[in-house]
């Protein structure tokens, strides 16, 4: 279901303008030789105002995939892109406005399958699924400012000192991911 756009297509308002403007801009298609997937809050419903469009892609030439994202999207209001790593993986991003959503493009040398932006979304997902009530109580901690895993975290009771990893080891330890 998270691997296409189809479930966004029948969803909420929203979920169907996030897929109407995904397909405009021809992301899935343009660069599904990085193997996009949307993932973040807008799939799984627990999106507040201004939250933003996550596409992660699978990208082992950085200086390739930083100029194809400058070539379709530079001229889009707020483009900016920006190479750095996270706990010594590289990575490339580039944000930028179209429609009525912020979009973050997300490259990294790793399967999108295994990017923990990803990852988080399964675990989210299924805990959605066991409690559909906890979505009122994740969105109202988003909108007094936490970020998503830390909501979570909070729900969950677990330590928030890095919920990032907190959320990825209790989805494992729960059988959510491997």
């Amino acid at each position: 279901m998270l691997r296409t756009l189809n479930h966004l297509k029948t969803g909420t308002p929203l979920q169907g303008k996030a897929c109407e403007a995904i397909m405009q801009l021809k992301i899935m298609e343009d660069f599904s030789s990085f193997n996009p997937l949307l993932c973040g809050t807008i799939p799984i419903g627990i999106q507040i105002k201004n939250s933003d469009l996550d596409i992660i892609m699978e990208v082992s030439d950085f200086a390739q995939w930083e100029n194809q994202v400058k070539d379709t999207f530079g001229h889009l209001a707020g483009f900016r892109i920006k190479h750095s790593s996270n706990r010594d993986t590289p990575f490339s991003k580039a944000n930028f406005f179209y429609s009525v959503f912020e979009f973050e493009l997300f490259g990294q040398d790793v399967p999108v399958t295994r990017q923990n932006a990803y990852l988080h979304m399964l675990v989210e997902q299924a805990l959605l699924n066991e409690n559909p009530d906890m979505k009122n109580e994740i969105r109202k901690l988003k909108t007094n400012g936490l970020r998503t895993e830390a909501a979570f975290c909070k729900v969950l009771g677990l330590s928030k000192k890095d919920p990032y990893t907190e959320l990825l080891n209790y989805g494992k330890s729960r059988g959510l991911i491997r």
